[in-house]
């Protein structure tokens, strides 16, 4: 058996969850779903970043205690997993017990290995990034993902990992994994940035400052800066650095957005070489979602929440729409349009109706069809090959087209006016063939609906069933 481990990023509670994360996690889930079909024993881990600076002043601004605040935003995460039909097997949250532990640990092992030092400095930061910010980076003397905000600026004597020292390894490393980081745009990205020269990062806070972090072994006036600490969850949730699921399932692959992709990549690659860990096996890296060619914003109050979306449309659609409509890598748009008209065209109009005629007629005109393993290899090669490069939106059209060539052949045979139940059934095989592949290959995509879609026409005597997509009023 092959063991395989994949993790999303964690994503701070500062806010509730919103549709960039739901694509995310979603992917994740159809990635650890399809290794499962694979024969794979898979372990799935997602979870929230609860430490930091914005968590510590949103808490503060709601007049709670940090951990009380981060108990009931980590609740609303966890409602993701029923909405979303999530196949996550943990739920890491980075102020559990057994995180901090390997946290403080992982730090011991770095500082022993050299890699940790103590120096003053002074930066500017972005609250927002959780992230130092260079002049080159600014535009407007602002953080361009948050120019809303206001840098903060740092002077203070913090502890160091030394970055620098592992620039040539992570080259190395990068040259020998040609497909480390996907889509090939982002590697490159980062390959230029490492060659550019790796400066050493601040991996700590003073207490008095920022107190919500997990504590420096050894001193009690620093707390770890919240990457650090986070990153390290992508190890600790499989019990690093003794726990059997670490020695079976590491290393794994990270799913995470651009803006995740220095971290992602160089920050914890080298921060994995420091204590003599095997690097990640992949990075994949997504896009960001606009709505309605707009930046999502919460003062511009378009956020898209998946929640409200699920309760609306259902689980099966909005994981549709996310996987057939969102670009796999690249930018994308939300719009409430599409979405209806996705829903209306490919699942209600699509998927649905061709079901509900079929099983209609079959159940009509007493028509028995029976089982057999006759697949057709070419969709299922079509298929395979491009859920392997993960481009589930290709995967899904794969589908929908047999699905579109089903059904037109219906309405050209037009069964329902056939009067010999021989003819009729002449018509109808080889579409209940279709979607019994169909149901199949769905699985790890809209499991919900490939469940259905199995248990009406995985039968010799197929009945109506009830309508999968119900139509919009």
């Amino acid at each position: 058996m092959k063991y395989f481990y994949i993790t999303t990023t964690l994503p701070y509670v500062n806010a509730e969850p919103h549709i960039g994360f739901g694509l995310e996690i979603v992917k994740a889930d159809v990635i650890a779903r399809w290794h499962r079909e694979l024969g794979d024993e898979v372990f799935f881990n997602t979870g929230v970043d609860e430490h930091g600076t914005k968590i510590y002043t949103k808490a503060k601004e709601l007049g709670l205690e940090p951990q009380v605040y981060c108990d009931t935003m980590a609740a609303k995460f966890g409602l993701l997993k029923e909405a979303l039909n999530l196949s996550y097997n943990n739920f890491i949250r980075t102020t559990d017990k057994m995180h901090i532990e390997a946290a403080q640990e992982f730090w011991r092992r770095s500082l022993a290995n050299g890699d940790i030092y103590k120096k003053a400095y002074k930066i500017k930061y972005c609250v927002g990034c959780e992230l130092e910010k260079t002049e080159s980076e600014l535009v407007n003397g602002h953080c361009p993902l948050h120019p809303n905000q206001e840098l903060e600026l740092i002077d203070e004597e913090n502890y160091f990992f030394k970055f620098s020292k592992y620039q040539e390894p992570l080259l190395k490393f990068y040259e020998e994994q040609q497909d480390f980081v996907l889509p090939g745009r982002r590697f490159n990205e980062i390959k230029s940035f490492t060659k550019h020269g790796l400066e050493d990062f601040s991996i700590s806070r003073l207490k008095t400052k920022m107190p919500w972090g997990v504590a420096v072994p050894d001193d009690n006036e620093q707390v770890m800066y919240v990457w650090f600490d986070a990153l390290i969850n992508y190890i600790s949730c499989l019990g690093w650095p003794d726990g059997d699921n670490f020695k079976k399932f590491w290393p794994g692959v990270q799913i995470c957005g651009k803006d995740n992709l220095r971290q992602q990549s160089a920050m914890w690659q080298a921060m994995l070489m420091s204590v003599g860990v095997a690097n990640s096996t992949q990075v994949l890296v997504n896009g960001f979602i606009g709505v309605d060619g707009v930046k999502m914003s919460k003062s511009l109050g378009n956020v898209v929440d998946p929640l409200v979306l699920v309760k609306e449309y259902g689980t099966d659609a909005v994981r549709y729409y996310l996987l057939a409509e969102m670009n796999p890598f690249e930018d994308s748009d939300f719009s409430a349009d599409k979405f209806r008209a996705r829903y209306m065209g490919d699942l209600a109009n699509g998927l649905g109706n061709l079901a509900s005629r079929v099983s209609t007629l079959l159940a009509k005109n007493n028509i028995s069809i029976e089982l057999d393993n006759e697949t057709d290899q070419k969709l299922n090669e079509d298929f395979t090959l491009k859920m392997n490069k993960f481009l589930f939106n290709e995967a899904l059209n794969v589908l929908w087209e047999v699905l579109r060539e089903a059904d037109a052949k219906l309405s050209n045979e037009q069964p329902w006016k056939m009067t010999e139940s021989a003819d009729i059934a002449k018509s109808l095989i080889p579409i209940v063939k279709t979607l019994r592949q169909v149901a199949k290959l769905l699985t790890p995509l809209l499991p919900q609906t490939a469940e259905k879609l199995q248990a009406q026409f995985n039968q010799v005597n197929i009945v109506k069933g009830e309508s999968l997509f119900p139509r919009l009023d």
